[in-house]
């Protein structure tokens, strides 16, 4: 099935573009805002999720998703739901001006899993056709004025309204299907292949515990505890084994300085790769080296 994008929503539902984010390279976030004549229009099913603020214009709105129609008279401030990846047909009756406000279903399902502490198999919302809530009438108006403005920290504003909107979404007007819980085998293969590959990959770079959970898209919580069944320790202690044991391969191969070796295996400085080293190996990284010198 083909999702459309927000940016192609008009070729099913024509209407004048009066606001747009889309140059502004936000990640998991899209807003667009749109003058729309009376129209029955049957809306192919959409990548993202979508709130509706209605702005402007008093009308007659109907409604069909999955179930029987819905039928409600709209005012400005009113807000209506709409699920990902359903199709849907609407139909209004007097001109409007309406804001709509995207989620990504990775988003969504991030937030979802940090706040069960549980794999998330998938998010849906509930057929809403109106709502009222300040909360999210709020945010989606300081997303608007930033894809207006577009200043200093934009990113970092719509990340944060973005997550509190999540959890709005996730308390009031969703369902969350969750996978089978795996506690005794944690991590599955693939999953532990992946973070394997990772940690191997950046070892010369800070390892972030957030950014392992987001490779396996579990909370961080739930992801220590299934690495650690996984793998016998904690990541910063698995991190720390392969720093050593690429430092060995480094001290054996190669004729670099024990500072280009510390620099090149993740350590912060030599000091703390020959404490890591008498931790692991009971032995010094010089002392290492030269043990193996014909």
């Amino acid at each position: 099935m083909e999702l459309i994008r927000p940016e192609e929503l008009p070729t099913w539902v024509p209407g004048e573009v009066q606001l747009a984010s889309d140059a502004l390279g936000w990640r998991d976030v899209a807003l667009r805002s749109y003058l729309y004549r009376p129209l029955d229009v049957r809306v192919p099913p959409l990548r993202d999720f979508m709130l509706v603020a209605y702005r402007q214009g008093p009308t007659q709105m109907d409604r069909k998703v999955e179930g029987p129609w819905s039928h409600e008279f709209m005012v400005p401030g009113n807000l209506s739901l709409l699920t990902r990846a359903e199709e849907s047909h609407w139909h209004w009756t007097k001109e409007i001006q309406v804001t709509h406000l995207y989620l990504s279903a990775g988003i969504l399902a991030k937030v979802a899993a940090e706040s069960f502490d549980r794999d998330v198999a998938g998010v849906t919302l509930r057929d809403i056709l109106k709502i009222d809530d300040d909360m999210l009438r709020g945010s989606i108006a300081a997303v608007a004025d930033e894809a207006r403005n577009s200043i200093l920290g934009g990113q970092l504003l719509v990340d944060a309204v973005a997550t509190q909107v999540c959890v709005r979404i996730l308390r009031r007007y969703s369902r969350v299907a969750f996978r089978e819980e795996r506690v005794t085998s944690g991590l599955s293969p693939m999953q532990a292949k992946k973070v394997a590959h990772y940690i191997e990959e950046h070892l010369d770079q800070q390892v972030v515990l957030n950014d392992l959970a987001q490779l396996t898209r579990v909370s961080c919580s739930h992801f220590l505890r299934q690495f650690r069944l996984r793998f016998g320790c904690a990541p910063h202690h698995y991190v720390l084994q392969q720093r050593v044991a690429r430092a060995q391969h480094l001290l054996t191969k190669t004729n670099l300085s024990l500072k280009e070796v510390s620099a090149d295996s993740g350590f912060s400085d030599q000091s703390h790769m020959t404490r890591v080293f008498q931790r692991f190996l009971h032995t010094t990284p010089g002392i290492y080296r030269e043990s193996l010198r014909p």
